[in-house]
């Protein structure tokens, strides 16, 4: 079978683990370069053997998005080392859901830095190598709590929607006139490491309680979803992806 991404480059945030490193690996099997980007390198080290070992080509980049200068590091260096940049998947995230009036802003400030910052910081490197390029295509991991929202998710849902409006946006902006798609990709509940962060224990046992009931979606679902989007014709742009398991009501 031929290599949809032969030739391509991809960068995707959140490397280490679940969708990241799911994408990433799935990426790389369609022959594109990918660089790795996240703050736990082990993993990444780990990821790049893999990678290694399907044929393909990983180029690891620890670093801490949340900073500006690293973010645009992690961008130029991918640019300076695999040559170009077609694809930018903007996947880091954390989940620290709970009732607003217990949460710590410190919580808070997380959130808002690596949903929201982050992806940013990365976007915006990243843009006048793809204009410059006249080709490009950002995935956007958000989540349905960027479509709704619920009682203990209230700053979770605000960086979502963030993301959301963020990228309708953009899309607006680019798709025509640089010829750079955006897409946004929404997931309901994915088996990730994603509630390992959850600080509210009370919370974080209920929804546990509920989501662990169900057939979840695992990391390769959201993966093979984001490889979809970027493997139709530069005539389509596949705007946004909503995605649920099955038992998620």
């Amino acid at each position: 079978m031929s290599q949809k991404l032969l030739g391509k480059v991809a960068l995707v945030t959140g490397a280490s683990s679940g969708i990241g490193e799911a994408t990433a690996l799935q990426l790389a099997e369609q022959g594109a370069s990918v660089a790795l980007v996240a703050r736990r390198e082990d993993r990444l080290r780990a990821l790049e053997t893999r990678i290694a070992d399907l044929g393909g080509k990983a180029l690891v980049i620890p670093a801490d998005l949340t900073i500006e200068a690293q973010a645009l590091e992690a961008v130029q260096r991918t640019q300076a080392e695999l040559g170009r940049l077609d694809m930018l998947v903007n996947n880091a995230g954390i989940m620290l859901l709970g009732p607003s009036a217990e949460a710590t802003l410190s919580d808070w400030k997380r959130m808002v830095d690596i949903n929201l910052m982050a992806l940013l910081y990365v976007t915006h490197a990243a843009l006048p190598i793809m204009k410059a390029q006249g080709s490009g295509h950002i995935v956007n991991v958000s989540s349905v709590s960027g479509r709704g929202t619920s009682a203990t998710s209230s700053v979770y849902s605000l960086t979502k929607w963030g993301v959301g409006a963020f990228s309708e946006s953009l899309r607006q902006e680019l798709s025509a006139k640089s010829k750079i798609r955006v897409t946004i990709i929404e997931p309901g509940v994915v088996r990730t490491e994603l509630t390992d962060h959850m600080t509210h224990e009370a919370t974080r046992t209920d929804y546990l309680s509920v989501t662990e009931k169900w057939q979840r979606l695992e990391s390769e679902d959201i993966a093979a979803a984001i490889l979809y989007a970027v493997t139709q014709p530069p005539r389509v742009n596949v705007n946004e992806i909503l995605i649920r398991p099955t038992d998620q009501g």
